[in-house]
C-alpha cells in the first residue's frame, strides 16, 4: 500500500517533469484535452490507432448520490465496445492516468477515468506523481480518502455503470472491467460486489486488500466475477500472508481469479511512478488485457 514513508522516498528519488514527459511519451503519448465548452463537456480530441479510426476523448460528468462524478470517457471513433472503469491511484486524475485510459481505449475499449475525490469539491490536482510526492500530497488528500467507504465505491460503482450503458460507444450486452491502483485496487472488489455489471476486477499493487474488517475486500469476492490481483514484491514483504488470503478466498468461491506478485514494487504500472517498471508493467497490461478481452 502506498504510505507516508514511501511517499518520502519516491520524494527523495524524485521525478521532475522533464523525466515525466519522457516516460509518459514512452509508454504511449498523453491525451490532449480541449478546453471546456459551455455545456461543461470538453471538445472532442482525436487520436490515431484505435479501432473504428482514432481515440474520441470527452470530458464528462456523471450524476451520482450526493454530487456528480467528474470524469474523462476515452473510447474509439465508431462502433460500441466493452467498457473499462479505471480508477487512478492516491494521486488521483492527471495526465498519466489518462493517457493509460486513452491507451486502453486505443485497444478496442470504452474507457472512463473517473475522479476518485469528486467528493471533496475544490479539492487540489497535481500535475504527476512528483507533484503530488513534493507537495505534501498525502496530507492534501487524506480528508478526501476518508469521505469514501465501500458502500460508497458501490454506489459510485452502479452510477458509473448505469452512465456507461446509456453511451452508444459501449456495449452493453458485455461486462465491465474495473482496474484500480494503490488505495484503488482495492475498489474494483468493491465494484465487482456492488454492481453486477462489473465481471471483471483488476487491482495494480492495490492496498487494504486483506484487513479484519467485516468489508475487507478478501471478504466480498463476488461468486460471478474474475479477479486479477497484482501485487508489488514491496507490498508482499510487508505483509507476506495476504496473498495467501487472497488465494484462499478464491478457492473457497466459484470465482475465477489469479494472484501474482511481480518483481517490482508498489506503483510500477503507473508511468510517472518513480517504481515505474516498464517490463513489469508491460506484463501486468497484458494479463488485464486477456481478462478484458475475455467479457
Amino acid at each position: 500500500m502506498c504510505d507516508q514513508n514511501q511517499l518520502a522516498e519516491f520524494a527523495r528519488r524524485g521525478l521532475n517533469r522533464r523525466a515525466f514527459t519522457g516516460v509518459l511519451a514512452a509508454g504511449g503519448g498523453a491525451a490532449v484535452l480541449s478546453a471546456c465548452s459551455a455545456n461543461g463537456v470538453t471538445a472532442e480530441a482525436e487520436a490515431s490507432g484505435a479501432p473504428g479510426g482514432g481515440v474520441v476523448a470527452s470530458e464528462v460528468a456523471i450524476p451520482a448520490d450526493g454530487g456528480t462524478i467528474g470524469g474523462w470517457f476515452y473510447r474509439p471513433g465508431a462502433g460500441s465496445h466493452p467498457a473499462v472503469i479505471m480508477w487512478p491511484d492516491i494521486a488521483g486524475v492527471r495526465p498519466a492516468s489518462k493517457a493509460m485510459g486513452e491507451r486502453l481505449a486505443a485497444e478496442g475499449f470504452a474507457v472512463i477515468v473517473p475522479d476518485p475525490y469528486w467528493r471533496s469539491e475544490g479539492h487540489a490536482t497535481f500535475d504527476d506523481f512528483a507533484d503530488f510526492a513534493q507537495n505534501g500530497g498525502f496530507e492534501t488528500v487524506k480528508p478526501y480518502r476518508d469521505l469514501h467507504s465501500p458502500q460508497g465505491v458501490m454506489a459510485d460503482t452502479r452510477a458509473i455503470a448505469g452512465w456507461l450503458d446509456a453511451q452508444d460507444a459501449v456495449d452493453s450486452a458485455r461486462g465491465i472491467a474495473a482496474r484500480g491502483h494503490c488505495m484503488t485496487g482495492s475498489w474494483t472488489v468493491y465494484a465487482a460486489k456492488g454492481s453486477q455489471r462489473v465481471t471483471a476486477a483488476a487491482s495494480m499493487h492495490g492496498g487494504g486488500l486483506v484487513t479484519d474488517a467485516p468489508t475487507s475486500p478478501h471478504r466480498m469476492i463476488d461468486d460471478t466475477a474474475a479477479y486479477l490481483f497484482a501485487i508489488a514484491q514491496n507490498d508482499d514483504a510487508k505483509e507476506p500472508d495476504a496473498k495467501t488470503a487472497l488465494k484462499a478466498a478464491l478457492d473457497a468461491s466459484p470465482a475465477q481469479g489469479t494472484v501474482a506478485v511481480y518483481p517490482a514494487d508498489h506503483g510500477w504500472t503507473v508511468p510517472d511512478s518513480p517504481a515505474y517498471d516498464k517490463a513489469q508493467a508491460e506484463l501486468a497490461y497484458g494479463a488485464f488485457l486477456a481478462m478484458a478481452n475475455a467479457l
